[in-house]
């Protein structure tokens, strides 16, 4: 393969600015070519359920062998070769207007309601549950430069329910917004529960976001009557170019407590690449009525692999964790990656029907679409 180089001249130097400010935006977005991990598969007798490892240069995954290849690299791939290329809609992805006024008010019928990226609002057990909540137009540190939202979301602040719950998976910027959840944490009623992996506590108190609680992999914690677990995914961390790692990312389990008239589990993936820790989720819990499964930001593979699933592998962790149904969120909203915005819902349905699966059970929500559960509580 030829060595890629850029022009010579003026041109070189003002794209080589240019390529570097949008690396720095993108790296804190969550797309790395420097992220390493020295954690290999545990040995036999190791138990698999174990805390995260944490060494002197951070945490590490389980399993993973996170890629060296140069970010500069793919960034100069990506911008000689056009990507990514704008999908087939133009950006005009359908955006459903939910029943506001229901939502506000309902505390009896268990909902979902795709915001946006990994955003998602879950009405459980009349409990509201925001995910990664990512309401800005930029997921960067920056105003003017970095992923800019395509599509806007689904639900605004303003049109949200009181949230009483909020699960972060990770701390990028795509993931944990400043703005929203410094907003979320000024709603009426009182600020919401804020679960957080193990670091991330210190940041929001330095926002003055006081109700948090971290956890680390397998923690167990229980808040309005729902059973909540912190597990591992294969990803990492980074707010800035110099703390990467120092706090954990995982996904997260919530389930009605036993006794509830009708019981009710889910799984919230967060970001991660394909590993054996989706078997083990799975081995834990035993089923999961409904799997919140990232399925974007996957192209080119060489570069991202090691951190971003694509479809085949998102239906493959739909198996390893024994989901009933699941959505494919991560994609639609942020141009993180390589593929056009619109591929990954038709690579999902490839692979479902590869895979012998009926096509509603793991599919995709348009942006701000609201699904309800039956009378027996499944979607």
């Amino acid at each position: 393969m030829p060595v890629l180089r850029p022009p010579r001249g003026p041109v070189r130097r003002s794209t080589l600015s240019a390529i570097r400010a949008s690396c720095a935006a993108l790296v804190l977005a969550g797309a790395s070519g420097a992220v390493t991990s020295a954690a290999q598969e545990p040995a036999a007798s190791v138990e698999p359920y174990h805390h995260a490892r944490h060494t002197p240069d951070g945490f590490e995954n389980n399993y993973a062998q996170l890629p060296h290849e140069s970010l500069l690299k793919w960034r100069w791939e990506r911008l000689i070769h056009g990507l990514p290329k704008p999908p087939e809609n133009g950006y005009r992805f359908p955006i459903d207007h939910p029943d506001i006024a229901f939502l506000k008010t309902n505390r009896s019928v268990d909902t979902l309601t795709w915001i946006g990226h990994a955003s998602a609002l879950l009405q459980v057990n009349g409990v509201n549950i925001l995910t990664d909540p990512v309401f800005s137009k930029r997921a960067s540190p920056f105003s003017f430069i970095g992923p800019q939202r395509k599509v806007p979301p689904g639900l605004t602040i303003p049109e949200l329910p009181h949230i009483d719950v909020v699960l972060i998976s990770h701390n990028h910027y795509d993931h944990l917004d400043t703005a929203s959840v410094e907003a979320l944490n000024r709603q009426q009623g009182g600020p919401p529960l804020f679960l957080v992996p193990l670091g991330v506590k210190l940041w929001m108190e330095r926002k003055g976001i006081v109700n948090v609680q971290e956890l680390d992999w397998w923690d167990e914690t229980h808040a309005n009557g729902l059973d909540i677990w912190f597990v591992p995914s294969q990803h990492w961390s980074a707010r800035s170019l110099t703390d990467r790692a120092e706090t954990l990312w995982g996904g997260w389990v919530v389930k009605t407590a036993a006794q509830a008239p009708h019981p009710f589990s889910f799984y919230f993936a967060g970001d991660t690449g394909y590993s054996k820790d989706f078997a083990q989720i799975g081995a834990r819990f035993g089923s999961f009525d409904l799997a919140l499964i990232p399925i974007g930001a996957y192209a080119p593979r060489w570069f991202m692999h090691a951190q971003h699933v694509d479809p085949a592998e998102a239906v493959q962790i739909y198996k390893d964790v024994h989901a009933r149904k699941a959505i494919g969120i991560h994609w639609g909203t942020f141009e993180l990656a390589d593929e056009p915005l619109d591929e990954p819902p038709r690579l999902l349905l490839d692979a479902t029907r590869a895979a012998g699966m009926p096509d509603d059970a793991f599919t995709v929500l348009r942006h701000g679409q609201m699904i309800r559960a039956d009378a027996d509580g499944q979607f």
